[in-house]
Protein backbone atom coordinates (compact mmCIF):
# COMPACT_ATOMS: atom_id res chain seq x y z
CA UNK A 1 0.00 0.00 0.00
CA UNK A 2 1.53 3.28 -0.68
CA UNK A 3 0.83 6.74 0.75
CA UNK A 4 -0.22 5.29 3.74
CA UNK A 5 -2.38 6.98 6.71
CA UNK A 6 -3.71 5.56 10.06
CA UNK A 7 -7.32 6.76 11.40
CA UNK A 8 -9.81 5.69 13.79
CA UNK A 9 -13.30 6.52 13.21
CA UNK A 10 -16.09 7.67 15.72
CA UNK A 11 -19.17 6.08 15.18
CA UNK A 12 -22.45 5.96 16.78
CA UNK A 13 -22.28 2.70 17.94
CA UNK A 14 -17.98 3.75 19.30
CA UNK A 15 -14.48 4.04 18.20
CA UNK A 16 -13.09 1.85 15.33
CA UNK A 17 -10.04 -0.05 15.41
CA UNK A 18 -6.83 1.81 13.69
CA UNK A 19 -7.62 1.57 9.92
CA UNK A 20 -4.62 1.66 7.53
CA UNK A 21 -5.38 3.72 4.74
CA UNK A 22 -3.47 3.90 1.29
CA UNK A 23 -3.71 2.81 -2.42
CA UNK A 24 -2.96 -0.51 -4.29
CA UNK A 25 -3.09 -0.34 -8.17
CA UNK A 26 -4.50 2.91 -8.86
CA UNK A 27 -7.20 2.16 -6.48
CA UNK A 28 -8.14 3.13 -2.76
CA UNK A 29 -7.74 0.69 0.21
CA UNK A 30 -8.36 0.38 3.86
CA UNK A 31 -7.55 -2.17 5.96
CA UNK A 32 -8.88 -2.94 9.44
CA UNK A 33 -7.92 -5.43 12.06
CA UNK A 34 -11.15 -6.40 13.07
CA UNK A 35 -9.48 -8.04 16.39
CA UNK A 36 -7.94 -4.65 17.28
CA UNK A 37 -4.13 -4.27 17.51
CA UNK A 38 -2.48 -7.23 18.49
CA UNK A 39 -5.41 -9.83 18.42
CA UNK A 40 -7.18 -7.86 21.94
CA UNK A 41 -10.71 -8.23 21.39
CA UNK A 42 -12.19 -12.11 21.36
CA UNK A 43 -14.78 -12.62 18.68
CA UNK A 44 -17.70 -12.51 20.90
CA UNK A 45 -16.66 -8.91 22.19
CA UNK A 46 -15.97 -7.37 18.40
CA UNK A 47 -17.79 -4.33 17.70
CA UNK A 48 -19.05 -5.23 14.70
CA UNK A 49 -21.19 -2.41 14.03
CA UNK A 50 -18.49 0.11 14.96
CA UNK A 51 -16.16 -1.88 12.35
CA UNK A 52 -18.64 -1.41 9.72
CA UNK A 53 -20.36 1.83 9.96
CA UNK A 54 -16.57 3.20 10.32
CA UNK A 55 -15.48 1.36 6.42
CA UNK A 56 -18.60 2.76 5.38
CA UNK A 57 -17.79 6.19 6.59
CA UNK A 58 -14.53 6.09 4.99
CA UNK A 59 -16.59 5.41 1.31
CA UNK A 60 -15.71 1.56 1.22
CA UNK A 61 -17.95 0.00 -0.70
CA UNK A 62 -16.54 -3.63 -1.21
CA UNK A 63 -14.93 -5.78 1.41
CA UNK A 64 -12.60 -9.06 1.30
CA UNK A 65 -13.07 -10.36 4.66
CA UNK A 66 -10.07 -13.42 5.53
CA UNK A 67 -11.49 -16.09 8.33
CA UNK A 68 -9.13 -19.07 10.19
CA UNK A 69 -11.75 -21.95 10.30
CA UNK A 70 -12.12 -25.18 11.31
CA UNK A 71 -13.16 -28.10 8.73
CA UNK A 72 -16.22 -30.56 9.36
CA UNK A 73 -16.21 -31.56 5.80
CA UNK A 74 -13.63 -34.04 5.22
CA UNK A 75 -12.72 -33.27 1.35
CA UNK A 76 -11.28 -29.98 2.73
CA UNK A 77 -8.18 -30.16 4.90
CA UNK A 78 -5.64 -27.98 7.03
CA UNK A 79 -4.26 -25.56 4.69
CA UNK A 80 -7.16 -25.35 1.85
CA UNK A 81 -8.81 -22.36 1.18
CA UNK A 82 -12.85 -21.76 0.81
CA UNK A 83 -14.95 -18.87 -0.93
CA UNK A 84 -18.06 -18.67 0.89
CA UNK A 85 -21.10 -18.99 -0.13
CA UNK A 86 -23.39 -19.46 2.70
CA UNK A 87 -23.34 -19.55 6.44
CA UNK A 88 -25.62 -20.91 9.58
CA UNK A 89 -25.64 -18.58 12.43
CA UNK A 90 -24.81 -20.10 15.92
CA UNK A 91 -24.13 -16.78 17.63
CA UNK A 92 -25.86 -15.51 20.90
CA UNK A 93 -25.57 -12.76 21.72
CA UNK A 94 -23.83 -9.88 19.81
CA UNK A 95 -25.76 -6.72 18.03
CA UNK A 96 -26.75 -8.19 14.55
CA UNK A 97 -28.28 -5.63 13.14
CA UNK A 98 -28.11 -1.46 12.25
CA UNK A 99 -31.91 -1.72 12.02
CA UNK A 100 -33.23 -2.38 15.79
CA UNK A 101 -36.73 -0.42 15.33
CA UNK A 102 -35.87 2.29 17.45
CA UNK A 103 -37.02 5.06 15.04
CA UNK A 104 -39.63 3.32 14.08
CA UNK A 105 -38.74 2.14 10.79
CA UNK A 106 -38.65 -2.40 10.61
CA UNK A 107 -36.46 -3.41 7.71
CA UNK A 108 -35.82 -7.32 7.20
CA UNK A 109 -32.57 -7.48 4.38
CA UNK A 110 -32.39 -10.30 2.01
CA UNK A 111 -29.93 -12.63 2.83
CA UNK A 112 -30.46 -14.99 0.03
CA UNK A 113 -26.95 -14.97 -1.03
CA UNK A 114 -25.19 -13.41 1.80
CA UNK A 115 -21.69 -12.98 -0.04
CA UNK A 116 -21.32 -11.19 -3.25
CA UNK A 117 -20.99 -13.52 -5.82
CA UNK A 118 -19.42 -10.44 -7.77
CA UNK A 119 -16.11 -10.27 -5.61
CA UNK A 120 -16.18 -13.99 -5.48
CA UNK A 121 -16.06 -15.06 -8.89
CA UNK A 122 -12.93 -12.27 -9.01
CA UNK A 123 -11.28 -14.07 -6.02
CA UNK A 124 -11.96 -17.66 -8.06
CA UNK A 125 -10.54 -16.35 -10.81
CA UNK A 126 -7.38 -14.91 -9.34
CA UNK A 127 -7.01 -18.37 -7.14
CA UNK A 128 -6.30 -20.32 -10.09
CA UNK A 129 -2.84 -18.85 -10.59
CA UNK A 130 -1.82 -19.62 -7.25
CA UNK A 131 -0.49 -23.71 -6.05
CA UNK A 132 -3.33 -23.49 -3.64
CA UNK A 133 -6.18 -26.09 -3.21
CA UNK A 134 -9.46 -22.96 -3.61
CA UNK A 135 -12.66 -24.43 -2.86
CA UNK A 136 -15.69 -22.15 -5.09
CA UNK A 137 -18.47 -22.45 -2.41
CA UNK A 138 -18.82 -23.76 1.48
CA UNK A 139 -21.10 -23.22 3.85
CA UNK A 140 -19.97 -21.43 7.15
CA UNK A 141 -21.68 -22.25 10.76
CA UNK A 142 -20.73 -19.54 13.20
CA UNK A 143 -20.43 -20.16 16.55
CA UNK A 144 -20.45 -17.54 19.30
CA UNK A 145 -16.76 -18.62 21.17
CA UNK A 146 -14.56 -17.83 22.11
CA UNK A 147 -14.24 -21.79 23.31
CA UNK A 148 -14.08 -24.25 20.87
CA UNK A 149 -16.72 -26.08 19.77
CA UNK A 150 -17.59 -29.42 21.57
CA UNK A 151 -17.43 -32.89 19.46
CA UNK A 152 -21.37 -33.13 19.31
CA UNK A 153 -21.77 -29.61 17.92
CA UNK A 154 -19.50 -30.51 14.92
CA UNK A 155 -21.00 -33.27 14.22
CA UNK A 156 -24.51 -31.76 14.88
CA UNK A 157 -23.05 -29.10 12.37
CA UNK A 158 -22.26 -31.52 9.87
CA UNK A 159 -25.45 -33.06 9.65
CA UNK A 160 -26.80 -29.81 8.45
CA UNK A 161 -24.89 -29.21 6.05
CA UNK A 162 -21.97 -26.82 7.17
CA UNK A 163 -18.38 -27.56 5.64
CA UNK A 164 -16.35 -24.99 8.12
CA UNK A 165 -16.43 -23.27 11.11
CA UNK A 166 -15.29 -20.14 12.71
CA UNK A 167 -16.37 -17.73 15.36
CA UNK A 168 -16.44 -13.95 13.13
CA UNK A 169 -18.45 -13.93 10.20
CA UNK A 170 -21.56 -12.99 11.49
CA UNK A 171 -22.96 -10.73 11.87
CA UNK A 172 -20.17 -9.11 10.08
CA UNK A 173 -21.46 -10.01 6.79
CA UNK A 174 -24.97 -9.04 7.28
CA UNK A 175 -24.00 -5.89 8.51
CA UNK A 176 -21.83 -4.89 5.57
CA UNK A 177 -25.24 -6.16 3.28
CA UNK A 178 -27.44 -3.81 5.57
CA UNK A 179 -25.12 -0.80 4.31
CA UNK A 180 -24.86 -2.04 0.99
CA UNK A 181 -21.71 -2.64 0.60
CA UNK A 182 -20.45 -6.25 -1.13
CA UNK A 183 -18.61 -9.10 1.23
CA UNK A 184 -16.77 -11.67 -0.03
CA UNK A 185 -14.20 -14.01 2.65
CA UNK A 186 -11.50 -16.10 2.33
CA UNK A 187 -11.32 -18.58 4.62
CA UNK A 188 -8.11 -20.57 5.61
CA UNK A 189 -8.91 -24.11 6.95
CA UNK A 190 -6.32 -24.03 10.03
CA UNK A 191 -7.59 -27.33 11.52
CA UNK A 192 -10.32 -29.79 11.78
CA UNK A 193 -13.13 -29.43 13.88
CA UNK A 194 -13.86 -31.06 17.14
CA UNK A 195 -14.27 -34.73 17.05
CA UNK A 196 -12.85 -35.62 13.83
CA UNK A 197 -9.20 -36.56 14.61
CA UNK A 198 -9.27 -36.43 18.27
CA UNK A 199 -6.82 -34.69 18.76
CA UNK A 200 -6.78 -31.41 21.10
CA UNK A 201 -7.56 -27.80 19.44
CA UNK A 202 -4.73 -24.78 20.18
CA UNK A 203 -4.72 -21.80 19.09
CA UNK A 204 -0.99 -22.65 18.57
CA UNK A 205 -2.02 -24.99 15.43
CA UNK A 206 -4.04 -21.96 14.03
CA UNK A 207 -2.01 -19.84 14.09
CA UNK A 208 1.22 -21.98 12.71
CA UNK A 209 -1.06 -22.89 9.87
CA UNK A 210 -2.22 -19.25 9.21
CA UNK A 211 1.06 -18.28 9.15
CA UNK A 212 2.30 -20.85 6.72
CA UNK A 213 -0.44 -19.90 4.60
CA UNK A 214 -1.04 -16.12 4.84
CA UNK A 215 1.41 -15.15 2.00
CA UNK A 216 -0.60 -16.65 -0.98
CA UNK A 217 -4.07 -15.18 1.27
CA UNK A 218 -2.27 -11.86 0.69
CA UNK A 219 -1.11 -12.11 -2.70
CA UNK A 220 -4.41 -13.71 -3.90
CA UNK A 221 -6.45 -10.22 -2.35
CA UNK A 222 -3.53 -8.01 -3.82
CA UNK A 223 -4.14 -9.51 -7.21
CA UNK A 224 -7.73 -9.15 -7.54
CA UNK A 225 -8.24 -5.64 -6.42
CA UNK A 226 -6.88 -4.07 -10.09
CA UNK A 227 -9.59 -7.22 -11.59
CA UNK A 228 -12.60 -6.07 -9.84
CA UNK A 229 -14.66 -4.05 -11.82
CA UNK A 230 -14.39 -0.46 -10.90
CA UNK A 231 -18.61 -0.08 -11.30
CA UNK A 232 -20.69 -2.72 -9.36
CA UNK A 233 -23.30 -5.32 -11.38
CA UNK A 234 -24.04 -6.90 -8.05
CA UNK A 235 -27.21 -6.58 -5.82
CA UNK A 236 -25.04 -5.87 -2.80
CA UNK A 237 -25.57 -2.31 -3.93
CA UNK A 238 -29.46 -2.42 -3.88
CA UNK A 239 -29.85 -4.52 -1.12
CA UNK A 240 -32.20 -1.82 1.21
CA UNK A 241 -34.72 -1.93 -1.69
CA UNK A 242 -37.52 -3.20 -0.63
CA UNK A 243 -36.18 -4.29 2.27
CA UNK A 244 -38.07 -1.52 4.53
CA UNK A 245 -42.05 -2.20 6.00
CA UNK A 246 -44.25 0.51 4.80
CA UNK A 247 -47.14 1.19 6.88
Amino acid sequence: MKNTQKKKIDTPYGKSPEVIIGGVGGRDLAFMPRHGSGHAVPPHRINYRANLWSLKELGVERIIATTAVGSINSNIGPGEFVLLDQFIDFTKNRNYTFHDGEKGQVTHVDMTEPYCSELRETLLEIGKDYEVNLHSAGTYVCSEGPRFETAAEIKMFREMGADVVGMTNVPECVLARELEMCYSTISVVTNFAAGITGEKLTHREVKEIMGENIKNVKEIIFSSISEIPKDRSCSCKDALEGAKVEL
